[in-house]
């Protein structure tokens, strides 16, 4: 058979021009049967696998790409299963949440995520995820995504239009085209939902189902809106269409499934799940994604208390990532002390720490007991950044007792499974698409092996991951500024080169040197309480960028001019006037 298949692949590559990669000597993780498959070579052909087999077997073709997998690890692209566009993981992202608009319009916070989606998606692709799945989207995100189905530097998308809600905030009320939620008040209102969607050619519908909105208790509640939920899961399987459901306590989740939900999105988190609970997902065969993280982003990020990892830094969106920080200079003190006083309160913290612990726990429940489990980070909400909060999701679920085969399933062969693509993707086989990552070591070791990307894969097309996300002047800024403000020595330090230069305008060198410069931000950072940078401007000239900014040391401002020249990629020179 392989023989067989081989000469066809020559035939159709010859005839049809299809380009062909080899991947030689390569160890295969094989996540269905949790093995590792050494000294293989894997054949690409277009966008296909089309031939693996022993290195020892198979003859490499002229006039073709040859990678050398020696002491390398191929895996399946990852998939994160949950996420969200219309959100970008900044602080402006949710007015529902904390109304911010006086600050920053949504219109704007909208704006930015049309225009940088191609962005995200290259940083999803750059960490090796090759699928996303938004469970959450708008008429015009179904629209703007179509751009990306034929490039070969976007993962693959799966969206749904606007979720069918049984509570609406008023913030997105107006919004047409642009708006995330649609109401639905009568069953013959979750039908024709449902139908508008499908001229837009939506993956699946998704369902937020939420409860004692409506003031009453949760159950009491749960059960009013249970017959709307009903209604739009027969519409939607009627017309061919999963349904994915936003069920975040048990009896939520269990309406859900009940009335035929194929896709749970969160954890329970109100109560231990039972057995009976646990039957009936598996008698339905509902898959479930965690979604661990995403409560407690929304907590660092108003009881200003994030400890961002290095790869963040490197790897978010930077202005994302620095709109987090934003409210260290706010003017409306009270609200931002208000927020602040909440997130850290006992009381609140004991009740993330509580539902924290139920989650983890029903989690291993519903793993141990064979439930389907998809990896999926709920990425766009605040301090849930795209693409870079994926690691700490899969590192939340692994301390939830999952082990590091069934985490890798569940991102990837499942994630695939949740719209019956696992013919697709999700493995390393023949037919496949050739969505793949090789990796410089094995992340059955340790999960962090997932970050060591050595290529990837997509489509067919072998990408450098260094190449994927353009590095620019002003991005290498921003990333210095995040790191300065976050006081985090590594993070600040890692965008300027080993020898640059520090001086005062016009001429008079400060400092030289980047260890030099660690030794005296260190003890800046030490030292100097509520020390934070605020930018007021910022000016982009080619390869300079000039920031206005006002420094808060203590309770003293400074007020400066900081103007950076950057060189093969690093900061390398800075004139400050003061």
């Amino acid at each position: 058979m392989n023989k067989i298949l081989s000469t066809l692949t020559l035939f159709f590559s010859i005839t049809f021009g299809f380009s062909q990669t080899y991947i030689t000597n390569v160890t295969i993780i094989d996540v269905e049967n949790q093995k590792l498959i050494p000294n293989q070579t894997v054949v690409i052909t277009g966008d296909k696998i089309s031939n693996i087999q022993s290195s020892k077997k198979i003859k490499v073709a002229a006039d073709t790409s040859v990678i050398d997998g020696t002491n390398k690890y191929l895996a399946p692209g990852l998939t994160d299963a949950h996420v969200h566009f219309f959100q970008n993981g900044g602080l402006y992202s949710r007015p529902d949440v904390i109304d911010l608009r006086k600050e920053k319009s949504f219109e704007e916070v909208i704006e930015f995520s049309h225009e940088n989606m191609e962005d995200q998606l290259r940083r999803y692709l750059r960490s090796g995820i090759t699928n996303v799945i938004d469970v959450g989207a708008t008429y015009n995100l179904l629209e703007l995504r179509k751009t990306f189905e034929n490039k070969n530097f976007a993962p693959s998308v799966y969206m749904t239009g606007p979720l069918l809600t049984t509570y609406e905030p008023q913030v997105y009320i107006g919004l047409k085209k642009n708006e995330p939620f649609s109401l639905v008040k009568t069953e013959e209102d979750g039908r024709k939902m449902v139908q508008a969607q499908l001229a837009y050619k939506p993956d699946f519908i998704k369902i937020w189902y939420i409860a004692g909105a409506d003031g009453l208790d949760t159950e009491t509640s749960a059960r009013k809106n249970s017959p709307l939920v009903k209604a739009i899961i027969e519409e939607a399987h009627k017309n061919n269409l999963k349904v994915a459901v936003h069920a975040s306590e048990r009896i939520t989740a269990q309406l859900a499934v009940e009335n035929g939900a194929d896709f749970l999105v969160h954890s329970v988190d109100d109560e231990i799940i039972q057995p009976e609970f646990v039957n009936l997902l598996k008698k339905n065969k509902v898959i479930l994604c965690p979604t661990l993280i995403v409560y407690d982003n929304y907590l660092n990020t108003f009881g200003q208390k994030h400890n961002f990892s290095n790869l963040e830094f490197e790897q978010t969106n930077p202005y994302q990532l620095g709109t987090l920080l934003d409210l260290k200079h706010l003017q409306d003190t009270t609200l931002v002390n208000n927020y602040k006083n909440m997130a850290n309160s006992k009381s609140r913290v004991s009740a993330l720490k509580k539902s924290d612990s139920i989650s983890m726990v029903n989690l291993k429940i519903l793993s141990d007991a064979g439930v389907v489990i998809a990896s999926g980070t709920d990425a766009g909400n605040i301090g849930t950044l795209h693409a870079s909060s994926y690691l700490i999701e899969l590192q939340a679920m692994q301390k939830s007792g999952m082990n590091n085969w069934q985490i890798l399933q569940a991102s990837t062969i499942n994630g695939a499974k949740i719209l019956d693509k696992q013919n697709e993707f999700g493995t390393v086989s023949i037919g496949k698409k050739a969505n793949l990552i090789l990796l410089d070591e094995n992340p059955v070791e340790n999960l962090e092996n997932l970050t060591k990307i050595y290529r990837v894969i997509n489509k067919g097309t072998v990408f450098n991951p260094k190449d994927i996300v353009t590095e620019t002047p002003e991005a290498l800024v921003q990333r210095q500024l995040n790191g300065y403000n976050s006081r985090n020595i590594d993070a600040f330090l890692e965008p300027y080169a080993d020898d640059v230069e520090i001086y005062n305008y016009p001429d008079q060198l400060l400092m030289k040197g980047k260890d030099n410069m660690r030794l005296g931000y260190t003890q800046m950072f030490e030292s100097i309480p509520n020390l934070h940078c605020e930018l007021k401007g910022r000016l982009i000239r080619g390869n300079v960028v000039i920031d206005q900014e006002y420094v808060k040391m203590g309770e003293s401002i400074v007020e400066a001019i900081a103007i950076y020249h950057i060189e093969d990629n690093k900061i390398k020179k800075v004139y400050f006037i003061n």
